[in-house]
Formats: C-alpha cells, sequence, structure tokens
C-alpha cells in the first residue's frame, strides 16, 4: 500500500450551529492555506488537509482564524491518510469519544444536545429501543390512553342540559393500534431524527464496564473521556406471595391490552396507580385501588388527597387505604387478592392485578463494580450534587440516580451532567420550584412545600384553600370538583408551596413554579392580570383569599 504524502487532520470546533456555520469555518480555515477543507456543523468537527512539506498550523493559529469568523478551536488531531484502512470496532478505543452515554431516553438525549452544542465527540448506547421511558411505554403513550379513555366517559356522563350523547363500548384493540402509530411517529422524529441531525453515534448493544476507564459493548471496547450512565428504572413490584405466579400487569404491560379486564385491583395509590386505575375505570372496568398508607395520594396534602379521593368515588373507583396485600392467587381466571385491613381480612376477587408500586433502577447489569461505581441499597448510582459518580470519570442522571422520576427533570439533570462531565459549569442540582402532576381527572399538581414541611423547616406559615366551585371557569363547565391550598410565609408573603385539584391543574401549577423560582410574593399574584374564564385564575383567587372572602365577589371583579 502506498502511503500518501498528503496529511490530514481533524479539528474540533466549537460555535457551530447550522448549514451556514459550515460555510464560515471552511472560508475562514481555507484563509490560512489549509486545502480540502470541510467543516460538519452536526458533527462539530472540521476536516483539512496539509500539503506536503508543510507543517500543520498550531492550535492557536486555528483558533485564531476561527474566532475571526465566531468559532473556536478546541483540538485538532491527525486522521490519518485517505488510503488508510478502517480500524475495525474492537480496536477503535483510544479516546475516539469525549462523552459516551448509556441510555437513549431523555436524560440520554439532553446530554448527548448538550454535549454536541459544546463540540463534544459524542456517543449513545442503547441494548433496546431508542427513547427510552418517555416516548415508548410512559408518559406519551400512558396519557395519549388517558384522553381517549376520558372522552369515553364523558361522552356518556357530561352535565350539559340538550346535549345527547352516549358511550358505546370501546374497541380497545383499535385505540391501542392508534395510541403505537403515534409512538413510533414520535421516537422517528423526535429521537431518531434528532440524533441524526445532531451527529452523534448510536451505538447497539448491551454496554459493561470492564475497568475504571472502559467499557465493552458487544465486543467492542470503548475508551471515552467521560461516561454518563442514564439507563433509567423499570416498574418493580414487592415481594407479595404468589403475586409473580399469579401473573400481573405492570404501568408497561397494562398499555398493551387489547381486551378491558372486567375487574381490576391496583396495588398502590400514588401518580401511576391512581392514572392507570381511571384509564381502565372510564373505558368500563370495575377498578378498585389498595394503598397500604392511610391514604391515596399520601404525599400530597392531606386536602388534596381527600378532594381527589372525593372525585374518583364519585365517577365510581372504589379506594381503600391503610391495608396489607398479603398474598395474590388464582381461582380458575380469577386472582384472588387477599387483605388485612384494620385487623380483618378479606379476599378480593379480580380478572386482573396492576401493580403500581414504583420503579427501580437497572444500573447493575453495567457491572459497576469494575468501574468502582457505587450503588445504594436500592440499586441507584450514588452521584454528588454536580452528578458525579464515585468514578470520577463516571457520571449520572435521571431515574438512574434516585432522582424524582419526572421526564422534565431527567433532561435538566442529563443537561447539568453534560456540562459538568465536559467541564464547563461546575453546577449542582436545584430543586427549587420542582412541580408534580398526577393526569388523573381531575388533575392533582403540586410545586414547593406542604404544610407540614413548612413547619418542620421552621417556618411561620399562613395557609389558604380555595374551593373549584368558587372558580368560575370550574362552575361553567360543570366540573366544581377540587381546590387550590397556598403555603405562604408569614411576614414576607413568600409563596412556599402551591396544591391544587382541578381539570387543568398541570398548567395551573405553572404559576406556583415561577412564583417560587422567581420571588414573586403573592401579593403580587392577587393583583398581577389572570385571563377571566381560565382555570389558571383560580392562582389569584386563591391569592385574594388571604386577604378577602371571594365569596362575596363578582364574577370578573379583580
Amino acid at each position: 500500500m502506498t502511503e500518501q504524502t498528503e496529511r490530514h487532520f481533524r479539528l474540533r470546533v466549537s460555535g457551530m450551529t447550522c448549514d451556514s456555520c459550515n460555510l464560515h469555518v471552511q472560508h475562514a480555515l481555507a484563509g490560512i492555506g489549509l486545502q480540502d477543507v470541510h467543516a460538519d456543523w452536526r458533527r462539530g468537527e472540521a476536516a483539512f488537509t496539509i500539503p506536503p512539506g508543510r507543517e500543520a498550523p498550531p492550535l492557536a493559529r486555528l483558533d485564531g482564524a476561527l474566532r475571526d469568523a465566531g468559532y473556536g478551536a478546541v483540538s485538532v488531531e491527525p486522521a490519518g491518510s485517505v488510503s488508510a484502512p478502517a480500524a475495525p470496532a474492537s480496536d477503535r478505543a483510544g479516546g475516539e469519544h469525549d462523552l459516551l452515554i448509556v441510555g437513549s431516553g431523555s436524560a440520554a438525549f439532553a446530554a448527548a444536545i448538550r454535549a454536541r452544542e459544546l463540540g463534544a465527540r459524542v456517543a449513545m448506547v442503547e441494548r433496546g429501543t431508542l427513547g427510552g421511558t418517555c416516548v415508548n411505554v410512559g408518559c406519551v403513550p400512558s396519557k395519549a390512553l388517558l384522553k381517549a379513555a376520558e372522552l369515553h366517559w364523558e361522552a356518556g356522563h357530561h352535565a350539559f342540559a340538550g346535549i345527547h350523547t352516549r358511550a358505546r363500548r370501546p374497541d380497545l384493540g383499535t385505540l391501542v393500534e392508534q395510541k403505537d402509530g403515534l409512538v413510533e411517529e414520535l421516537r422517528r422524529d423526535r429521537y431518531e431524527a434528532v440524533a441524526a441531525a445532531y451527529g452523534w453515534d448510536v451505538i447497539r448493544g448491551e454496554a459493561r464496564f470492564v475497568d475504571e476507564t472502559t467499557l465493552d459493548v458487544g465486543g467492542s471496547r470503548f475508551r471515552p473521556g467521560s461516561v454518563l450512565i442514564a439507563t433509567g428504572a423499570q416498574p418493580w413490584a414487592p415481594p407479595i406471595p404468589g403475586l409473580r405466579d399469579a401473573g400481573y400487569l405492570t404501568s408497561t404491560s397494562a398499555l398493551e391490552l387489547r381486551r378491558i379486564p372486567r375487574r381490576l385491583a391496583v396495588i398502590g395509590g400514588n401518580a401511576i396507580g391512581l392514572e392507570l386505575g381511571q384509564l381502565f375505570l372510564h373505558l368500563g372496568s370495575e377498578v378498585t385501588v389498595l394503598e397500604a398508607l392511610p391514604r391515596i395520594a399520601p404525599f400530597d396534602e392531606p386536602e388534596v388527597s381527600a378532594a381527589l379521593a372525593d372525585a374518583l368515588r364519585q365517577r365510581g373507583m372504589a379506594l381503600r387505604a391503610g391495608l396489607t396485600v398479603e398474598a395474590v392467587g388464582r381461582r380458575g381466571r380469577e386472582r384472588v387478592v387477599r387483605i388485612t385491613e384494620r385487623g380483618g381480612q378479606s379476599e378480593l376477587l379480580v380478572d386482573a392485578v396492576l401493580v403500581a408500586t414504583g420503579r427501580r433502577p437497572d444500573a447493575g447489569r453495567l457491572a459497576p463494580e469494575r468501574a468502582g461505581v457505587a450503588l445504594d441499597e436500592r440499586g441507584f448510582v450514588r452521584v454528588d450534587a454536580a452528578l458525579r459518580s464515585s468514578n470520577p470519570r463516571v457520571w449520572a442522571a435521571g431515574d438512574v440516580t434516585g432522582a424524582p422520576q419526572f421526564v422534565y427533570f431527567a433532561a435538566y439533570e442529563g443537561t447539568l451532567a453534560a456540562d459538568n462531565a465536559l467541564g464547563r459549569s461546575g453546577r449542582s442540582v436545584d430543586l427549587t420550584g420542582l412541580p408534580r402532576v398526577t393526569f388523573t381527572s381531575p388533575q392533582a399538581a403540586a410545586v414547593g412545600l406542604t404544610e407540614a414541611e413548612a413547619r418542620d423547616q421552621g417556618y411561620g406559615v399562613r395557609t389558604t384553600v380555595l374551593p373549584m366551585a368558587l372558580v368560575p371557569r370550574a362552575i361553567v363547565n360543570h366540573h366544581p370538583e377540587g381546590l387550590v391550598k397556598l403555603v405562604v410565609e408569614d411576614g414576607s408573603g413568600r409563596l412556599l408551596g402551591m396544591h391544587a385539584v382541578a381539570e387543568a391543574a398541570g398548567e395551573m401549577i405553572q404559576v406556583g413554579v415561577l412564583a417560587i423560582r422567581h420571588g414573586i410574593i403573592v401579593a403580587e399574584l392577587a393583583t398581577d392580570f389572570f385571563p377571566y374564564l381560565t382555570e389558571v385564575e383560580a392562582a389569584k383567587l386563591a391569592a385574594q383569599s388571604l386577604g378577602r372572602d371571594v365569596a362575596l365577589l363578582s364574577c370578573c371583579a379583580g
């Protein structure tokens, strides 16, 4: 093989964001005598050739040329001659990637996007379906089915006189096919296409650590500058005797059912259990929710828990709390759930059991002990406030860290971890103003501290509870159930917490997020403009109720 006399180089470039950047970078580098310049903003790189007998310009000169055009040179390295054969994948281990991300969910994608924006060379490893939990088996499919089931319910139960609708028996198989089509479309357009647009490598296979600096993926070894573990979490079932043998549904498999169970027991009365329980309730199932703690939605304000329970019971859901599920068995085609409740024992006969008792990580599959990556007693990766693990080259973000399991928080952590892993920020995780929403009908949402948490932290507090029956939008919608509770620091008027049960509580709660994160006091909320006949107006009315009787206001008095 004849060796080429020309030498080829690869230059990492920061600041490129579009096709026009390619042209600007190419022109700048050609201006200092480089040949065959080709820039790719998606990969954050420029390739160029040095003619025979010339030395490659130093990085400082390359950076100077690019700075004049508004970009920056990060590093330069030989790319080999054009005639050199490609190295086999198993040999490509010499730090080709600045960041290797294990997983492809929201934390992983947010990290990859941020890293590419910083000009880093990125690879993403995925052993299953690209996109992680949210788009494939979590938020997207569940909320699509929840909306469909709500429409089916409303067709037979709306409160408007003179409007005659009825709900025919739903075709769950056809609905699930539509849901699957939506998932495939979003996975293609928002994940596969995004990865291609930003130009990072997607490596298919099971990743396992070999040592503190090396990962093996299907026999190929990689030694990146940093590793980000973003493998998420999976549904977890408690060790209830007989449960595995009897068979049960999870939040994943429940979304694949093609037939509606006539009677359904849901073990777990928090967000996922209530959402999926109501999904099947609205489609026609007899649903009983079983919760070990004294009330459903046990981590919300007591007023929120009570209001949500009332609304769910009015729609026909059976709620049983403060109990122990002793065992699950089979009796023919039925499942038998054995329960101890208030000292007595009973049996519940159902056609299916759905377990919604939380999620646990699967980080152990990575052999983290080989890399010195510590896990906690539940299997979550231990990280510090900057999301660095016990191995300084390994970071973790999202559900695998035991953080609040919300897709938007996983994305936040992914971006932060990428910044820190690439040495660009040194930021710490900040949970201030983190909202949560339970997508039942009505919705439940919260941000900030509960009243008990605020008092435990030493705050002097004032609280107010506004019934949604005083909110004009709820009245005209014939959906007056629910409430808004504000927890306010006495003296300063600073909002410490906002908690709501309402049709649009998930949208309404953003008022509380902004107030808490940006120091908007409740007196300002009480006098700000809020559009009339929206549910978000409840936030203003709740703020006003701290100093006046809003029941004595006319509908649109502000």
